[in-house]
């Protein structure tokens, strides 16, 4: 089925869910239960796309940003005024139900806006990643940094320079001599789709935000379960001097490779050596019917110097994001994007080169809000790439989506 007629479709059927849903059949906010103390809120999302070719907008290599249908279920259980368990769910693409999020608040003065988070906690870098649910996207796509799969891996490692140069542009699928051998998608600079785990402390004022945070995975690749005996600190803090204006910056650092991996490469005892540390910077401005949003990601990953000709020099990436939203009526508004991802440059036999080829996004769109919980958006992208096997794409997508 051609874009245009899952657009179509997609009006439709939106359309269609908005009459029942004035008539209140469907729920507008989040389900109270046990007298408040237990809250149950959802979020559905489903979108419809240009297929996609060159992976540009892949999270791994089965799923894409703008081929998916998203549910997500949030529950917050209060067992007193200091502690609160809260938990998510999540489903893409009828697959799998998984755990997205399961975290102890504990909240030691009911005076004071201080919080000790345990488990699977939210993410403490960036400003993207406290935003990821769909209707709080003004487009489709995602910023680069936190979507576009590079060509390195935790589980796998290149022998060298050119094992590394081969791969530019084949994030979604690469595969190296050391480590795990099987083909597997690389790594995001930071990931959106999967939180860590670990204990978070947030404290907030009128005019300053602060978070702090040791947890088992890094930014690129968050876990569950340990797979290296090393811990993550990430910090972040963000000011707001006037209103409509918030200024952030976060840190952070912890080792990366997996242990098996580096057993692989360097033998055992050098796993912490192999980090990945990232920094951020991100402003906010919000007045009358706009709102403009600047953020920018360095990462910088230290991989094992195995064989010539060596990989001499920590791998980095710049991702840099501008975009905005302006309410042209009651309801619609109109939407913007611009996004590169560059890398530095590493020496192979044929000379010098990125290690992973730049990427450029631009995406225009829009939203529609059908209800104040029903939300229609379109949008369409133009990436460039310097190298893969598709360097040009234009892609176009509609999504709906909906939440209580």
């Amino acid at each position: 089925m051609s874009i245009a007629r899952r657009a179509t479709l997609l009006c439709a059927l939106a359309l269609g869910w908005s009459l029942p849903a004035r008539t209140q059949t469907l729920p507008s906010e989040p389900l109270a239960l046990a007298d408040g103390r237990v809250t149950i809120s959802g979020d559905v999302s489903a979108s419809f796309g240009s297929d996609d070719t060159g992976f540009f907008n892949y999270t791994d290599y089965e799923h894409s940003t703008l081929r998916l249908f998203r549910v997500d279920l949030a529950t917050a259980v209060k067992m007193n005024a200091h502690f609160t368990l809260l938990g998510e769910v999540r489903s893409e693409n009828i697959g799998p139900v998984r755990a997205y999020a399961l975290y102890l608040r504990i909240r030691p003065w009911t005076t004071h806006a201080i919080d000790i988070q345990a488990g699977r906690v939210p993410p403490t870098f960036g400003a993207f990643a406290r935003r990821i649910y769909a209707n709080d996207n003004v487009l489709i796509g995602y910023p680069l940094a936190y979507q576009y799969l590079t060509s390195l891996r935790a589980d796998a490692l290149p022998l060298n320079a050119d094992e590394l140069l081969v791969m530019r542009g084949r994030g979604w699928l690469s595969s190296y001599s050391l480590g795990d051998p099987a083909p597997a998608n690389g790594l995001a600079l930071a990931s959106a789709f999967r939180w860590d785990t670990g204990a978070q402390v947030h404290a907030a004022s009128d005019f300053v935000d602060a978070t702090i945070s040791v947890t088992t995975g890094t930014l690129s690749n968050p876990l569950f379960t340990d797979d290296n005996s090393g811990r993550q600190l990430a910090g972040r803090v963000s000011t707001h001097p006037l209103p409509g204006l918030i200024v952030g910056a976060s840190a952070a650092r912890g080792p990366f490779v997996t242990a098996a991996a580096a057993r692989d490469a360097v033998g055992a005892g050098r796993v912490g050596e192999f980090t990945q540390t990232a920094w951020g910077g991100d402003v906010e401005y919000s007045r009358d019917y706009y709102l403009v949003r600047a953020e920018t990601v360095w990462s910088l990953w230290k991989v094992p110097e195995v064989s010539a000709p060596v990989i001499d020099a920590p791998l980095r990436a710049l991702a840099t994001y501008v975009e905005g939203r302006y309410k042209v009526l009651p309801g619609l508004y109109a939407a913007a994007r611009v996004d590169h991802l560059g890398f530095s440059e590493i020496t192979g036999s044929r000379g010098p080169r990125t290690w992973d080829a730049p990427v450029t996004r631009i995406e225009i769109g829009g939203g529609y809000s059908i209800q104040r919980n029903l939300l229609l958006k379109m949008s369409w992208q133009h990436n460039v790439r310097d190298g893969g096997r598709v360097t040009r794409l234009n892609l176009g997508a509609a999504q709906i989506v909906y939440w209580f």
